[in-house]
């Protein structure tokens, strides 16, 4: 009987258009869902409970509006919901301290995350939580088997690699051969009903503060040519502008 919890972050909209305002990135009228690498840790989380029994409990850390992914998590099957109450900027270092002191206090034995979150791309929460938990810790697992023992399917230089994880542990997960569930009526209508465990926390001091935020440069318009005539030019352009030849 397993005690599992699985980490869950509200990001942007991948389809989104992201508008700088200032020094900061406005997301006033952002749609914001759940990372989906994260929908990859939930279906594992559910899928180790349905093979070993236990409970899933899906954590967040972030303000009120966060409480949308919670929900969606809670609609495809995970037990409870907890929200971790902070509104404001912190580095990994202290996310990582925060997430590893609930994990810790709540006696969980297992935390499936997403390989990396789809706003900052920086693949450090699971590594970082086992850190600081003193765990083992896989990343960008593409599937999971509980048949005979726990063992992942993970990346190698030269393949893929089946590894036997003893528990404690933190497993990032990528997307794989994982097929993510869908929610039904009635776990979407539990959903709407379910009360969301608030925590409050002591935010560590941070050691990395952002100045100012800003677009990349606009790419430069494209160039089209027609006709064999041009196909010196297209050549040079490749090699002299674009690098690929």
């Amino acid at each position: 009987m397993a005690k599992i919890a699985v980490l869950v972050k509200q990001v942007p909209d991948t389809n989104s258009k992201i508008i700088v305002s200032g020094n900061s990135v406005d997301l006033s009228s952002v749609k914001m869902v759940m990372s989906p690498y994260d929908e990859f840790a939930v279906e594992n989380a559910l899928r180790h409970r349905e093979s070993s029994g236990g409970t899933v409990t899906a954590i967040t850390v972030g303000g009120p509006s966060s409480e949308k992914v919670l929900k969606d998590a809670k609609a495809i099957g995970v037990d409870e919901i907890v929200r971790v109450d902070c509104n404001s900027y912190m580095d990994s270092n202290a996310l990582q301290t925060i997430l590893s002191s609930i994990i810790s206090t709540e006696g969980f034995e297992v935390v499936y995350c997403g390989k990396s979150a789809a706003d900052t791309g920086a693949a450090s929460t699971g590594p970082g939580v086992a850190e600081h938990l003193g765990w083992s810790s896989v990343s960008n697992i593409s599937d999971s088997n509980f048949d005979d023992g726990f063992s992942v399917v993970a990346p190698m230089n030269d393949g893929n690699a089946v590894i036997a994880v003893s528990l404690p542990a933190v497993i990032s997960c990528d997307k794989g051969n994982t097929k993510v569930r869908k929610p039904n009526v009635k776990g979407i209508m539990q959903a709407k009903r379910a009360s969301v465990d608030v925590r409050s926390c002591d935010i560590p001091p941070t050691s990395v503060n952002i100045i100012s935020q800003s677009l990349p440069p606009a790419k430069p318009a494209g160039k089209k040519f027609e006709g064999g005539q041009n196909a010196s030019e297209v050549a040079r352009l490749l090699r002299d502008e674009a690098n690929i030849i």
